[in-house]
């Protein structure tokens, strides 16, 4: 025999049902006080409790790796946006020379970092859905949500990139050159 389920009466303690249900099947394996036993008594809720730790634990693992995917999907949009800006200076520099501000030019660059993040959250809400679908065909318990994903995501790689663009903006905009290159 390999396993033996017992439930416990109503207003039973299931604690000391197990101390009950150990001496009894201590006596019957013959086993002298203190020798160490050759079964064990478990109790369900301990398998719940080790589940629950479980779940938590790979959901702060996941949460970790999806915050360094969002750390370096932000860094290459930062990236992209900060040789977008220093190779065209020679726009800036011609904007400039025809009357445009240093506001000008910093809403034109924040926008189209805007449209790039916004662009980038578009794709990554496909993969999403994508990761819907394989939870769904999976069987997995698991509810992936847009909310879940999409928005933290688009937020995060928003951020980087205008942070990115405003700066390498203003210091284009600030700089007294009209033309850098010929």
């Amino acid at each position: 025999m390999q396993n033996i389920a017992v439930q416990v009466a109503p207003g039973v303690e299931p604690a000391q049902a197990m101390v009950e249900i150990e001496r009894v099947i201590r006596r019957e394996h013959g086993l002298a006080p203190g020798v160490d036993n050759d079964f064990t008594v478990v109790d369900r809720k301990q398998f719940l409790a080790t589940q629950q730790q479980t779940t938590e634990i790979l959901s702060f693992l996941l949460a970790g790796i999806a915050g360094v995917s969002l750390v370096v999907g932000g860094i290459g949009i930062m990236n992209i946006m900060l040789v977008t800006v220093t190779e065209r200076t020679r726009e800036i520099g011609i904007r400039k020379a025809l009357g445009a501000t240093r506001l000008n030019i910093l809403t034109q660059f924040l926008t189209e970092s805007i449209v790039l993040c916004v662009l980038a959250g578009c794709s990554h809400g496909s993969r999403c859905r994508a990761a819907r679908a394989l939870a769904r065909f999976a069987g997995w318990q698991t509810d992936v949500t847009a909310d879940s994903c999409c928005w933290r995501s688009r937020s995060a790689r928003g951020g980087a990139g205008v942070r990115a663009v405003a700066g390498a903006a203003c210091r284009e905009a600030r700089s007294d050159r009209v033309l850098r290159h010929e």
